[in-house]
This record gives C-alpha cells, sequence and structure tokens, in this order.
C-alpha cells in the first residue's frame, strides 16, 4: 500500500475509498503523493498506471497558528458546489471523479501546474493580467445569478455554521476583539452578512484557489460553499488583489487594473438587483476583510512586516467605521497609501 506521512490522515482511509469506489485497480501500484500548501484539508496526488487525479479529504482542525475548528461536512458541500459550477459554466472546475460524502472524501481530475499555474503564483511573479481577472468576474457572477432566488440551492446549501466557524468567526469577529472600538460595525456586519440569503456563495474565491487555465480560470476549493450573501465573493477576491500590492510593488498598478477589471466584469453580470445596491455591501465587507487580513486568525503570510500591517489599518479603519458605496473609493484610499 502507498504510504504517506504520518501528520497526514491515514494512508488506509484513502486506500479504502480508492476500493471502494474503484479508482485503482491495484493499490499496491497505486503513487500517493501528499500536495502541499493547504490549511484545511489532506490532499494527494493519486498515480495509477496511466491514470493521475487527485483525493481531498477534510480537517477539523484547519493548519493556522490559532484554534481554527470546521466541520468535516464541508468536503460533501464542495463536491456540490463544483458540480453546480460546472453545470452552470462548463469547464470552469476540475471533474468530480467520485465522492463518499458519509467518510468527507471525494477524488478529482489532476490539471497540471505545467499549463494550469495557480493566479497567485502568477500575480506574485508580477503577472497581472485584467483580461483573466474579467473573465473570472464574468464566471463568478454567472453562478451568483444562475442559483439566486433558488429555494432547491438554499436547502442544499444551508451551510451557516460552517460558514460561521470558517469566514465569519475568524475574519470578521476575531478582529473585531483585536478593534474593540469597530466592534459595533464589524459585528453587525458579521450579523448581516450571515443572515442573508441571496444566491450560491464559493467563500473563498482567492488566487491561491483559481487556476490560470489554456481555456481561462478554473476554481478551486469551495470548502465554505454556502447559500448566501454573493458580495462576500467579490471583496474576498478584491481583497488579495489590494494585498498583493504589498507582496510585489512594482506591479500595483496591474494590481489595480485587475481589481478594476474584476469589479467592473462581475457588475456587469448582476441581473438580480439593482447593481449598485451589491456593490454597496462589497464595498461594506472589503475594508473589513482588508483588516482582518493582518489582525484576523488567518493573516497573510507574505505581510510581514509591521509598517505594512500598519498600512493596511490606516487605510481599512476609516473605512469600516463610515463605509463607502463605491469600489473606487477603496481603490483610491489604498492607492494613495501605496505611492506614499
Amino acid at each position: 500500500m502507498a504510504q504517506i506521512p504520518a501528520e497526514q490522515v491515514p494512508a488506509e482511509i484513502v486506500a479504502a475509498f480508492l476500493q471502494r469506489t474503484g479508482l485503482v485497480e491495484n493499490l499496491a501500484r497505486a503513487r500517493l503523493t501528499p500536495l502541499t500548501g493547504g490549511v484545511a484539508a489532506d490532499i494527494w496526488k493519486v498515480e495509477s498506471g496511466t491514470r493521475t487525479f487527485v483525493v481531498k479529504k477534510a480537517l477539523g482542525q484547519l493548519r493556522v497558528a490559532q484554534t481554527w475548528l470546521a466541520p468535516v461536512s464541508r468536503n460533501a458541500s464542495e463536491v456540490d458546489w463544483l458540480r453546480e459550477a460546472a453545470r452552470i459554466v462548463p469547464g470552469v472546475v476540475p471533474e468530480i471523479l467520485a465522492s463518499d460524502r458519509e467518510a468527507g472524501i471525494f477524488a478529482m481530475s489532476y490539471l497540471d501546474p505545467a499549463d494550469h499555474p495557480v493566479w497567485k503564483q502568477e500575480l506574485r511573479a508580477g503577472r497581472a493580467d485584467p483580461d483573466f481577472a474579467g473573465r473570472l468576474g464574468r464566471i463568478v457572477a454567472a453562478i451568483h445569478a444562475d442559483t439566486h432566488g433558488s429555494a432547491e440551492i438554499a436547502r442544499r446549501f444551508a451551510n451557516d455554521d460552517t460558514f460561521h466557524s470558517i469566514r465569519i468567526e475568524p475574519y470578521l469577529e476575531a478582529t473585531a476583539r483585536v478593534h474593540t472600538d469597530l466592534a459595533g460595525p464589524l459585528l453587525a456586519l458579521a450579523a448581516e452578512t450571515l443572515g442573508a440569503k441571496r444566491a450560491l456563495v464559493h467563500g473563498d474565491v482567492s488566487p491561491k484557489n483559481i487556476l490560470v487555465g489554456p481555456q481561462g480560470p478554473v476554481i478551486l476549493d469551495a470548502e465554505c460553499a454556502w447559500y448566501g450573501e454573493p458580495a462576500f465573493d467579490l471583496a474576498f477576491c478584491l481583497n488579495h488583489l489590494l494585498l498583493k500590492c504589498l507582496w510585489t510593488p512594482a506591479s500595483s498598478a496591474g494590481f489595480l487594473s485587475c481589481f478594476d477589471a474584476l469589479a467592473e466584469s462581475y457588475l456587469a453580470g448582476v441581473d438580480w438587483e439593482p447593481p449598485d445596491e451589491i456593490e454597496a455591501r462589497i464595498a461594506r465587507l472589503l475594508p473589513a476583510l482588508f483588516l482582518a487580513r493582518v489582525d484576523g486568525k488567518s493573516p497573510a503570510e507574505y505581510i510581514t512586516a509591521e509598517a505594512d500591517r500598519d498600512r493596511v489599518r490606516r487605510v481599512a479603519r476609516p473605512l469600516i467605521a463610515t463605509p463607502p458605496t463605491r469600489l473606487a473609493a477603496i481603490r483610491q484610499s489604498w492607492a494613495q497609501e501605496i505611492s506614499r
């Protein structure tokens, strides 16, 4: 049987899944390679004969410095989100090969980094492509539009507890405990976001979860899937484009152009409500998530200098206290800060 390091979920669990599903004919000859970088799941690359694919199992305790627990049932919701996304926008996610909802494990197609690089690494190298960001915005808008107001989707993705434990608490509520003078608006935002029931949300639209495929964006890691506030997806991704200006400063202009393209293309696809209404909710969430990436439970690993953390705080705090209604105001504040 293939061996994996002791800190991973036991190999027997993976082997039993492969055997049950018939994905591997000869377990003794299969090769399992742990993939690194995930904080919320154990992931393996499985090679068996001429076939290569990926197996993923959710963790109950995430790999972060603080205690961060999350229900492993999110594994099944991730599979469901990937299938819904494939139905709405074919080719935008890996293919699901097999899943076991009870065991919390599934297999999907493997996409070679040689022709599917991770967007985060592309941005790290300064390769900022507004056209790619615009295509991503259109995809996310299409998923939100198709699922908006769906009672059936709302029932299947009623994951309030999971979304609270993996997004609302570690980002908004944890930040409120650090910035006690902003606790009022942050906790109100947390409650209102969790209470919104509008469309199917991915919950982790981040450059680390997006591949730059030959045909366009490919979205991964839908563990936070939830029927709720679609503004969260846009705010979450736009936040990363702002933060990347501190990681690769020479490409800041390109990152801000990607910010514009993502926001504009998404809002152009909003047909379920007036675009300015959801833009106002995105603009309210964005500064809170911005601040959370330096003072919440999941700080951005590349923002290590206290001076850079202070730059985020200087921009985010007044925008939380007095939220803007347009994303351009946030972009302008950040552009002015990083130009100093």
